[in-house]
């Protein structure tokens, strides 16, 4: 029974500790951006250069996933700007307010381009798949030393970039989530209701199998990106660290 909902598992897991990284590495970057060059501006503007990629692909995704689901487009925009609740704001695309589903399906959009483009990226080309089987197996001794080989594969700095800039900017923003709530408990309602009809058994018979193999398969994304912010956790610290005793600033 625990082995039809193990995917459940490792995605909270996985995605939980992704979370964790990305905000502190954006912290990070920021405060070393920030502490070197003493200009907000020109912060804000290196942060958003250094995420450019990931960025394109986020806005691209919403702006592609509306068109497809006929949904009127306004502005586009890859220019960073501050808001007025005082969060950095990298890009945005203007959609019209449509239905739940359709403005579900733009909002996730980003995290199903960016999971997909991870996914390739890691498996294909930094071939990091191994790695998260030795994860998953708990040998780690066989884990740091094939994560020692990694930095050889061909282009592996290009590919590990933009592995970084895609995977922190993939997760859908507030606004792109503001139709999740209701849409969510709307499914929570109507499995209720299967439930209560007697469809418990048919469902974890059909739907349970796919589904876990699904989250198995989000959990590995999630798990892989979680992998190349870790592998830069230590050296922005470092960096971190150093500007701070060389400069007596630091930014908490």
């Amino acid at each position: 029974m625990l082995n039809s909902f193990d995917g459940l598992l490792w995605f909270v897991l996985a995605l939980l500790v992704l979370l964790w990284l990305q905000r502190t590495l954006h912290h990070e970057i920021q405060a070393i951006f920030l502490i070197a060059t003493r200009n907000p501006a020109l912060t804000m503007g290196l942060f958003s250069v250094l995420f450019f990629p990931g960025v394109f692909l986020h806005e691209l995704s919403h702006f592609l996933m509306a068109k497809l689901l006929m949904v009127r487009t306004g502005g586009f925009s890859l220019i960073p700007h501050t808001t007025d609740d005082g969060r950095l704001q990298l890009g945005y695309v203007e959609t019209a307010q449509t239905d739940m589903a359709r403005d579900s399906l733009i909002g996730i959009a980003p995290l199903l381009t960016g999971g997909l483009t991870v996914a390739l990226i890691a498996i294909f080309r930094l071939n990091l798949l191994p790695l998260w089987d030795l994860v998953r197996t708990a040998q780690f001794d066989l884990f740091w030393a094939g994560l020692a080989l990694v930095p050889q594969v061909p282009d592996f700095a290009l590919w590990f970039y933009l592995t970084f800039a895609v995977s922190s900017t993939m997760m859908p923003s507030e606004s792109d989530r503001h139709a999740w709530l209701p849409l969510g408990l709307l499914i929570v309602g109507l499995l209720g209701l299967a439930l209560l009809a007697g469809a418990g058994p048919w469902m974890l018979a059909t739907v349970t199998p796919p589904l876990n193999a699904f989250l198995r398969g989000a959990a590995l994304v999630f798990a892989l990106s979680a992998l190349v912010h870790g592998a830069l956790s230590l050296p922005l610290y470092g960096i971190h660290r150093l500007l701070t005793r060389a400069t007596g600033l630091d930014v908490k």
